[in-house]
């Protein structure tokens, strides 16, 4: 019998033939209003939701899909899917950590070459038919402090190697399978590092772990990254810092409600943003997809799924 998935993703409509070449059929909701209607009208078809961490799927929608077997997370980050909920109905959940790894680690690196050579502002004075020469921090010998050393974080280690720089970090535990300086808290983290990149999933666990003493401890000579959740840096704090010239600048892929942004960070020149494009490549929207089908026919053969979420 064919499962019904109900797509809540926006992302990677390019790569759904994938699902559907796995034997899967589609109900497409990528609006607020469709996932409503979906929800309510159509919730005895549907097997499978595919959703975004930020999407989530809450108690309320399960309870309306008798059939719903299967949450799969595309990327990392599961954030405002209700687990317990979930844990409850005996729904399995699933994500996508690690498939994206590269380009997310990528992009931090882009994030960081921008702001820290100040490519922006230096691009828009040669438009502007000026020629504005800035004298910029270069990356030999700087410490990289990483919050969050999985697969993306250990992307981001690798590539801020090749530009021979200290790699620094902190998690929930030391690694024994890496030779990083490990630091036992965010605030030691930030003291002891001179560009700051946080690649650690959101959730209440990690709300503002990056609060205003670490971005104090940070510095006004120091840089911060952020391609994980906003919910990790306490934004508010992050803004004053940078307006009072208590933090030399900041390239952000999130943001605390999306796709607003504050216009307070918007007038900052020394901040870069992006719209949270990170996980965004050909490469990680195809295998997050492949991703996704291979825990659904897993799932549907009565086997282990590849990446569980466990609550």
């Amino acid at each position: 019998m064919t499962k019904t998935v109900l797509v809540l993703v926006e992302s990677v409509n390019e790569y759904l033939p994938i699902l559907e070449q796995s034997g899967f059929r589609l109900i497409l909701a990528p609006t607020p209003a469709a996932r409503a209607d979906a929800v309510a009208t159509r919730g005895e078809e549907i097997d499978a939701v595919l959703t975004r961490g930020p999407l989530g799927f809450t108690a309320d929608e399960m309870a309306a899909l008798p059939k719903l077997g299967i949450i799969c997370v595309i990327g990392a980050g599961y954030e405002q899917v209700d687990l317990p909920a979930a844990q409850a109905r005996g729904i399995t959940v699933t994500n996508g950590a690690g498939v994206n790894a590269p380009s997310v680690a990528d992009h931090a690196m882009a994030l960081l070459l921008s702001v820290v050579r100040d490519i922006p502002q230096a691009d828009a004075s040669v438009r502007r038919s000026e020629w504005r020469k800035a004298t910029r921090p270069s990356f030999a010998n700087k410490r990289l402090g990483i919050l969050g050393l999985g697969a993306v974080g250990l992307a981001i280690a690798r590539r801020a190697q090749g530009f021979d720089m200290q790699v620094l970090y902190h998690s929930r535990s030391p690694r024994n399978d890496v030779d990083f300086c490990y630091c036992d808290s965010p605030l030691a983290l930030a003291t002891e590092s001179d560009f700051l990149v946080v690649a650690t999933p959101g959730g209440k666990g990690t709300r503002h772990l990056i609060d205003k003493a670490a971005l104090e401890a940070l510095g006004p000579e120091g840089f911060l990254i952020n391609i994980a959740r906003a919910s990790v840096v306490d934004t508010e704090a992050l803004i004053d810092a940078l307006q009072q010239g208590r933090l030399a600048g900041a390239g952000l892929d999130v943001f605390d409600d999306e796709p607003q942004v504050p216009d307070s960070l918007k007038t900052l020149s020394q901040v870069v943003l992006t719209p949270h494009v990170a996980g965004l490549s050909p490469e990680a929207s195809r295998d997050t997809v492949q991703r996704v089908a291979d825990n659904l026919l897993a799932f549907y053969a009565g086997k282990p799924v590849l990446t569980p979420v466990h609550g």
